[in-house]
């Protein structure tokens, strides 16, 4: 199974990653986000270490059930040969009401199948009002007119 766009990058085709990652992301659709990773990958996350797509995919569902309202948006650092940096923040809310803002970065190496081999993140996560939302479009992907990460200051 290949995942174009393929190697090698241009800034159009890194981008077109980038993107397309964050689209499958805002599906919340594990079965979906789980398609980028070879089949036995090594998702590190935090303090978990799913190791293929069944554990990713069970991880996922159990994470956007405590993560309401999760948007992304993600935005191409650099790249260069098979790696991409991307620069990402979300916004949820917990059942509690309580709403959230998790940034940073990751570096991925793509594979020649265009799939995401490595993932490398770096995430800071801050509580924020429900007024200082900047997430605010219907659940799904994320309008093409909506600011990206730089547009909004972030």
């Amino acid at each position: 199974m290949s995942r174009p766009p393929l190697l090698p990058f241009t800034e159009k085709t890194a981008i077109q990653k980038v993107l397309a990652a964050e689209d499958a992301w805002n599906t919340r659709d594990p079965s979906r986000v789980v398609l980028d990773h070879p089949a036995e990958c090594r998702w590190p996350n935090r303090v978990e270490l799913p190791n293929c797509h069944e554990e990713s995919q069970v991880f996922l569902t159990r994470r956007w059930v405590r993560e309401m309202d999760y948007r992304l948006i993600t935005e191409l650092r650099t790249f260069a040969a098979d790696r991409i940096a991307a620069g990402f923040a979300y916004e949820y809310h917990e059942d509690g009401g309580n709403w959230f803002r998790a940034y940073g970065n990751e570096n991925w190496r793509i594979d020649a199948d265009g799939l995401m081999a490595a993932r490398f993140a770096s995430i800071n996560e801050n509580p924020i009002a429900e007024a200082e939302r900047h997430f605010r479009w219907p659940l799904g992907r994320r309008p093409d007119d909506h600011p990206g990460l730089s547009g909004l200051g972030l």
